[in-house]
């Protein structure tokens, strides 16, 4: 078994056949630059010390350099042997508010960026864990499976925003219904990260949270907002246009309601925490990860590779360090053979 780490340097091998191709018009040029010279006995003898071989052999010695060079940037590697690899994680799955009142920026840039900051963080603190997002409004709508391709998950986290889900609202029910399909394996630890203002106007949020708890899945939720609140702006290409208003004209204050995630948490004996400082909740879950019981997910036998660069180098390095010792003159006892019938 073998594997190349940088094969991308392999299209540097096309140099050797253009020095071959040099190095023959350079051989053409001076016969033809004899010929101009003088008669080519005559020039054959003047130079009688030259060697015919010796320049094609530096040419095959710096053209095996070069490639040992290239083959050592490639840095091939054979698989010396196998090993079975056990991963052991907690599936996790992502439910962030999309609903327009994530748009308020009472917490800076807005509260759904700031969302997407919290879930992207945690991300980062992860290890073999699987993951998987939703988004969530007046309906809950998939985002991204459970998968262990990270960033995958970013990609799709950052492509959110509060016109992916058609109806307005906040149905956390539907939230952590969805949420709670996505576990695949019933041996596998749980948990539902759910990041929201906490206002929720669909019902049955409690029961939801409720029959998740009999399913063994645990809830964290984030709170995202400030108690004091903010308008929820209009933008149009970026630019602010106005604020929400009401029926009656007035503008419209979203506020964050932390006793309603409280208690979702409450239920799964999960916990919640205060979605203000990014570090402060990635903290909080990785330290709640810490008791949740891991369960193995998968194992599998991976081979083992070691990089073989060095005796490429190493040769290399040799080849063209013998290079300089090889001039063009004949080598006497190589002459007394006669390997080439150059003696009359």
């Amino acid at each position: 078994m073998y594997e190349l780490d940088e094969p991308k340097y392999l299209y540097l091998l096309a140099v050797i056949p253009l020095l071959v191709l040099l190095f023959l018009f350079n051989l053409w040029w001076k016969r033809r630059k004899q010929r101009e010279f003088g008669n080519p006995e005559l020039v054959k003898k003047l130079t009688a010390e030259s060697s015919v071989f010796k320049p094609a052999l530096k040419l095959t010695v710096v053209a095996l350099g070069i490639a040992g060079v290239i083959l050592a940037l490639v840095n091939p590697k054979i698989g010396t042997r196998t090993e079975t690899v056990k991963r052991e994680g907690v599936d996790i799955v992502f439910a962030v508010d999309v609903s327009k009142s994530m748009l308020a920026e009472d917490v800076a840039p807005s509260r759904l960026e700031k969302a997407k900051q919290i879930v992207s963080q945690v991300i980062n603190n992860l290890g073999s864990d699987r993951i998987g997002i939703i988004g969530y409004a007046g309906s809950a709508y998939p985002v991204l499976p459970i998968t262990t391709d990270y960033s995958v998950a970013k990609m799709f986290l950052q492509s959110m925003n509060t016109d992916m889900v058609s109806s307005q609202g906040t149905a956390i029910s539907d939230a952590i219904n969805l949420a709670s399909t996505y576990f695949d394996d019933p041996q596998t630890s749980k948990l539902i990260i759910l990041i929201s203002d906490g206002e929720d106007h669909g019902e049955g949020s409690e029961e939801a949270a409720a029959e998740a708890q009999k399913k063994g899945i645990k809830l964290i939720t984030v709170g995202v907002g400030t108690e004091n609140g903010g308008p929820i702006p209009l933008k149009t290409n970026g630019r602010l246009q106005g604020y929400k208003q009401d029926n009656n004209g007035e503008t419209v204050i979203t506020k964050l309601y932390p006793d309603a995630l409280k208690t979702i948490a409450q239920r799964t004996k999960g916990g919640y925490v205060y979605g203000g400082t990014t570090k402060e909740v990635s903290d909080y879950v990785k330290n709640a990860l810490k008791n949740i019981e891991k369960k193995e997910f998968e194992s599998k036998e991976i081979a083992l590779y070691e990089s073989q660069f060095q005796w490429f180098l190493g040769a290399a390095l040799l080849l063209l360090f013998l290079d300089i010792f090889l001039l063009d003159r004949k080598t006497a006892w190589i002459t007394k053979l006669n390997l080439f019938n150059e003696k009359e």
